[in-house]
């Protein structure tokens, strides 16, 4: 998927830019959102690594512990060019835990290990803690009144171009599946082409919805979420006024489909308008029923939490912020900058 055909929030960024100039340029903290138990079968380890993909580090721990590699588990995939602490998951049921003095991996340092209850799977994450330099910034004025504005506004809930593969390969792919040019056998490969298939629906429809400047504002038969929460409900007509100072306030959220094998959720004006945004995406639809995945909703816009910035000089910038999981970092940069390089974070 080509992003650059995405709408932007604040329109396209005058300044250039290098993200990555190298790995600490870009470094990512897990937040589990919970505290270890202390006792169980599985053993959690926190591991800073830089130079390692998520992958190769898992396996490496499996044959550490003398385990099967589907023994551990992970929350999310994190790149390999980047300073990262992430948390992987050892199932050890009646073992003793590793000693760790004798781990030696290049690259990676392990910073704790505590016993837990339950397994450590995709997705079971709060977010992420993300400290980024950006480098070679050609313009410093227009990347601080986007700061000031994302600060205040937030920027398009894209997925990232991370999401769809080298040359957007996995949605390639999925077409060619989708017209059964191919079949595809391996489990990973199905999720990776279905999932970059509903995102980049997912994105085409947000984009539009930013086009049309209707990104704040509740149409009726929107589904909307609850901020915080996972929950959404349907806006009906006699309830938009109520809903729309909701939304302002920021007690609500408009939220874009990630279709699937079922009923999209919204109805009306704002299902109609999803459905004009979709209506030359047969294959990839079609694709997404016949595997029967399951539809989801996912907010258009994302608010960087905790967001804020120091300039080292007039073309160097520190970002720190948190994202809840499921968010891409590259998407709070393109807001900011066109970059000059295209590393791009594989951060879920």
């Amino acid at each position: 998927m080509d992003m650059a055909n995405l709408t932007w929030l604040y329109g396209q960024p005058q300044a250039h830019g290098v993200l990555k100039a190298n790995p600490e340029d870009f470094v990512v903290v897990e937040d589990l959102g919970f505290t270890p138990d202390g006792e169980g079968e599985h053993l959690l380890v926190n591991i800073r690594k830089n130079g390692c993909n998520t992958q190769f580090v898992a396996d490496y721990l499996a044959k550490f512990a003398g385990i099967h590699a589907r023994s551990v588990s992970y929350a999310g995939l994190k790149d390999r060019h980047a300073v990262t602490e992430q948390w992987f998951c050892l199932h050890l049921p009646g073992k003793e835990s590793p000693d760790f003095t004798h781990f030696a991996l290049e690259g990676c340092e392990v910073l704790q290990a505590v016993r837990h209850l339950r397994k450590l799977r995709i997705g079971t994450l709060k977010g992420n803690d993300f400290i980024l330099v950006l480098r070679h910034i050609s313009d410093r004025q227009d990347v601080e009144q986007r700061l000031q504005a994302i600060a205040a506004g937030g920027v398009p809930n894209y997925f990232g171009s991370q999401r769809f593969g080298r040359g957007g390969n996995n949605l390639i792919m999925a077409r060619r599946w989708a017209k059964d040019e191919i079949r595809v056998k391996e489990r990973s490969k199905r999720s990776f082409y279905l999932s970059a298939s509903r995102s980049a629906l997912f994105n085409l429809i947000t984009s539009q919805r930013l086009a049309n400047q209707q990104q704040r504002t509740v149409l009726e038969g929107d589904a909307l979420q609850l901020a915080g929460r996972g929950s959404w409900f349907v806006a009906k007509s006699e309830e938009l006024v109520g809903l729309q100072q909701r939304l302002d306030a920021g007690e609500l959220l408009i939220t874009a489909p990630l279709p699937g094998d079922g009923e999209p959720g919204t109805v009306g004006e704002a299902l109609k308008f999803e459905q004009q945004c979709l209506a030359e995406q047969h294959e990839l639809l079609t694709l997404l029923k016949r595997e029967r995945v399951e539809p989801a909703r996912r907010a258009l816009l994302l608010q960087p939490q905790k967001l804020l910035w120091n300039w080292w000089d007039d073309v160097t910038v520190e970002l720190r912020f948190w994202l809840p999981a499921g968010s891409f970092a590259t998407s709070v940069v393109r807001e900011i900058m066109q970059q000059d390089n295209s590393d791009a974070d594989i951060t879920e």
